[in-house]
């Protein structure tokens, strides 16, 4: 391939379980999946002139690699935080044009945010011969999102879409970052996300007050129990104890967190096992943990799980991503599926006023260049 112009295909993610638990260093089941963001990417011969066209926002972003700063519209300072991270690594970025097209759905819980920045990374890292490694693409993603962004992110929606393998499920260390490759073989079932269409702005404040409130909580039961300051630590008779000095939303919120840390480790003994129906039951009281305890859910995804456990053949269901919106994701049987979709869109349009759509996954490759877009 012409090293002066490429196309970088870079992939959205599901998470089975284990949600909200990055960035409380515990462990995680995501996977890349088969719907990608393509970003063509080329010099243009000068040092600092660079033009990024979106076909989703119908709009171009011209920027002066010397002149970076951030900008009042959201979707470019995914961009801008790239740079500013690669420059802080990299002296070898020029000049470039780069144009994106998406088949991701956007807002629906399925991290498009993470397939943005990491392809945006992984193109530029190839496209000028940067030598940042796979982690290093991973950590500029992250820190984009928490410095220019403002979404205090865990690390499992970069890594996920950088280091996935097709049909594989990752088991994420997120504290260690150590990592094994778990096969998803579902047979006769299959994985299908309803999306809300509900929008959601995980940057507007609750995500991060989520975030502080098991900080702040984490830091009292260290202090409280002289344990090292991870929730791997922390004992539900722990949690007892102080509860009544961490305040009645911080308690629901380290009870999730625990609870949530030993389900992803039931969830993968259940893989290997291949015993779906306790998967599936794990879901479910992810999501009861959610709502109830995280309090990151909403009526139009609490409508969607409980029409789930209507369906005899859907093994379990969830919300999933960061919440207050997005997808509910689905362990459903394949035969069951048209009939489940045609009968949930229309309680959800007479329930909402609102329309329902929705796609099927399969875990997929992670960044890669590819040959057409």
């Amino acid at each position: 391939m012409d090293r002066s112009e490429i196309i970088v295909k870079s992939p959205g993610r599901i998470n089975l379980i284990g949600e909200h638990i990055d960035y409380n260093q515990g462990w995680v089941l995501p996977a890349a999946i088969d719907k990608h963001m393509f970003l063509t990417f080329r010099k243009n011969g000068s040092k600092n002139h660079c033009s990024i066209i979106s076909d989703d926002f119908g709009e171009t972003l011209s920027l002066n690699l010397e002149q970076l700063e951030k900008s009042d519209k959201g979707w470019h300072n995914y961009l801008i935080g790239v740079l500013f991270e690669i420059h802080e690594r990299s002296a070898g970025l020029e000049g470039f044009e780069c144009h994106i097209r998406s088949e991701i759905p956007v807002g629906s819980g399925v991290s498009s945010s993470a397939a943005l920045e990491c392809g945006f990374a992984f193109g530029l890292n190839s496209l000028f011969g940067l030598k940042l490694s796979n982690l290093e693409l991973v950590q500029i993603g992250q820190s984009a999102e928490h410095r220019y962004v403002g979404t205090k992110c865990g690390i499992m929606d970069q890594f996920a879409s950088v280091q996935g393998k097709a049909g594989h499920l990752i088991h994420l260390d997120c504290l260690t970052l150590d990592f094994e490759y778990i096969p998803m073989d579902l047979g006769d079932h299959c994985i299908l996300l309803l999306n809300t269409n509900v929008a959601h702005d995980l940057a507007t404040g609750a995500y991060n007050e989520r975030r502080q409130e098991c900080e702040t909580s984490l830091d009292l039961l260290a202090r409280t129990y002289g344990i090292e300051k991870s929730f791997r630590e922390v004992r539900p008779h722990m949690l007892e104890t102080v509860g009544t000095h961490l305040g009645i939303k911080a308690y629901k919120r380290c009870t999730y967190v625990i609870a949530e840390i030993a389900r992803v480790s039931e969830a993968v003994k259940a893989l290997k096992e291949n015993d779906l129906k306790k998967l599936g039951e794990l879901l479910y009281k992810t999501h009861e943990g959610l709502s109830i305890l995280y309090e990151v859910s909403c009526p139009e995804l609490d409508f969607l799980v409980r029409l789930a456990k209507s369906e005899p053949l859907i093994l379990g269901a969830r919300m999933m991503g960061g919440g207050f919106g997005g997808c509910t994701l689905n362990l459903i049987h394949k035969k069951a599926v048209p009939a489940f979709v045609e009968r949930a869109k229309v309680a959800y349009e007479s329930e909402f006023g609102n329309s329902l759509s929705h796609f099927q996954t399969v875990p997929g490759d992670g960044t890669a260049l590819s040959q057409t877009s």
